[in-house]
């Protein structure tokens, strides 16, 4: 981080509640605290001089005290296919994360990073290539839903934290992200339209469910068996599919939210008849859902995308065994889709640069 922002409060980062101490313990009126909240949850201002309804000396009383989060986009690429579109976004201290705006009848969704590059090192994932830099803020994730909105002119009505990062892995800030962007004060977003995406760190996913959320949490597993989960991720030599069962089994009991399984299809490795028969025999007991990906092949991979009939077939096999299983369309394939893919690009031309 930039020396400023280490010596200054992230004021995005605070609820209404600690916004209103926060003023209150340096002197200010409590009303203030709530006039704040609102320029930067809900009229999404860029700088504390957009807050024109304060004067002028508590605008530079801001300035001096606190820092405001905004996310500068550094590259937008809008697929030809389907409207998708992707962001690049500089946070302050240089790094860059990547967030993807996607268009559906019911409204629009936006796919968040939780941190900056990831360490759960997942085979088929791009994310993970260079490692973990750092966690995002939860200023720093709600930004991207903020700064999406004022590019596109349009509301986001739902939210998947499932781009770069695993967000169990910055569990503290993924929580107060949620409750700055479910807020009645802020954006209001549902809970409901809300889904977390995680690779399995059970401990997390229990605590999660504890906190009684009414989001709903998406599971990769992307294998059936711990041997062939293990050849995937990384995260499976911790946790075995039992241990993950479990902790379906007791967020649906605490939250009442019904589970999603990601299923990354990747040709030859776990697209088989008998992959899908093991697959339903672990959805069966829980009530969830199943939701298949074709997987976006990556350069540095030799993983390959499940053939069209082989995808479909598999997905009838879950219906035949009553598993309730869905295809995921594929959105902006022609512009780096896949989560990593645009960020490792861009720091690869900048290396290339710095070489010269």
């Amino acid at each position: 981080m930039k020396k400023d922002m280490t010596e200054k409060k992230d004021v995005k980062s605070m609820t209404l509640p600690e916004l209103e101490e926060e003023l209150k313990s340096a002197g200010e009126k409590a009303f203030r605290a709530r006039q704040m909240y609102e320029w930067v949850h809900r009229k999404l201002v860029r700088d504390f001089d957009g807050m024109t309804n304060l004067s002028k000396s508590f605008r530079e009383f801001c300035r001096e005290r606190y820092f405001l989060t905004a996310l500068i986009p550094v590259q937008v690429q809008e697929s030809k296919i389907d409207g998708t579109k992707k962001f690049l976004f500089e946070l302050a201290d240089g790094n860059v994360v990547e967030s993807v705006w996607m268009k559906y009848h019911h409204g629009n969704s936006v796919c968040i990073s939780s941190q900056v590059g990831c360490r759960m090192g997942c085979r088929f994932c791009a994310s993970t290539l260079d490692g973990l830099e750092r966690n995002l803020l939860p200023s720093e994730m709600l930004d991207q839903i903020y700064a999406i909105q004022l590019l596109t002119g349009e509301r986001v009505s739902n939210v998947v934290v499932m781009g770069t990062g695993e967000p169990m892995d910055n569990y503290d800030n993924l929580l107060v992200f949620l409750r700055l962007l479910t807020d009645e004060n802020g954006l209001n977003i549902s809970q409901r339209n809300v889904t977390v995406s995680t690779c399995g760190i059970v401990p997390r996913m229990r605590q999660l469910a504890d906190e009684k959320l009414q989001i709903t949490l998406a599971l990769s597993l992307h294998a059936a068996t711990d041997e062939k989960r293990r050849e995937l991720m990384p995260i499976a030599n911790k946790y075995s599919i039992a241990e993950l069962m479990d902790a379906c089994a007791y967020y649906f009991e605490k939250t009442g939210r019904r589970i999603t399984f990601e299923y990354s299809l990747v040709g030859g490795v776990n697209d088989s008849d008998e992959d899908a028969a093991r697959l339903s025999a672990l959805a069966k007991p829980l009530n969830c859902h199943v939701n298949l990906i074709p997987v976006n092949p990556i350069k540095e991979r030799s993983y390959v995308q499940s053939e069209g009939t082989r995808i479909r077939a598999f997905q009838n096999k879950l219906e035949k065994n009553k598993i309730n299983g869905t295809i995921r369309r594929e959105m902006g394939r022609d512009i780096d889709g896949a989560c990593g893919q645009l960020r490792r690009k861009h720091i690869g031309s900048l290396q290339e640069l710095g070489g010269k």
